[in-house]
């Protein structure tokens, strides 16, 4: 009888396995870091980095402001409603279908006061709108 202990045999472990599985949290990981980002929007509007375009003849400047109150040409309308808004721009325009309508909306003004004057100047006839922005301060550091 051999009673000598024979030598034993040191346990292996195997690591394929066990980076296989680290591969997977580490993928799962980033994607949802990634993803976690999209959830949240800051969005810091309106700024621009274009040139100021040149001043033109016929314009009306509406302005919107954060609380819903519009001004046509530094002159404050009475009432909010997109009817109110047409008769006024179409006495501004004075019947002039080539009158630029610049929307000078607050950053805060609410999308549907800004709706509310497009709407207003499409009845009123007048199809050239934009909007006025300000300038971004990267581009008044090129300067």
């Amino acid at each position: 009888m051999n009673f000598r202990r024979g030598e034993r045999d040191e346990p292996e472990i195997n690591l394929i396995p066990f980076i296989d599985i680290l591969l997977v949290v580490l993928i799962f990981l980033m994607l949802t870091t990634t993803y976690s980002k999209f959830t949240e929007l800051k969005v810091n509007l309106p700024t621009a980095d274009a040139q100021a375009p040149k001043q033109n003849p016929s314009e009306i400047v509406v302005a919107v402001g954060s609380d819903g109150r519009y001004s046509i040409n530094r002159q404050v309308v009475e009432g909010a409603s997109v009817e109110v808004l047409t008769r006024v721009l179409s006495m501004a325009s004075q019947d002039n279908r080539e009158t630029v309508v610049i929307i000078s909306a607050d950053a805060a003004a609410t999308h549907q006061s800004v709706i509310n004057v497009m709407d207003a100047a499409r009845r009123a006839g007048l199809i050239q709108i934009t909007f006025a922005t300000q300038q971004s301060g990267r581009a008044r550091g090129k300067s």
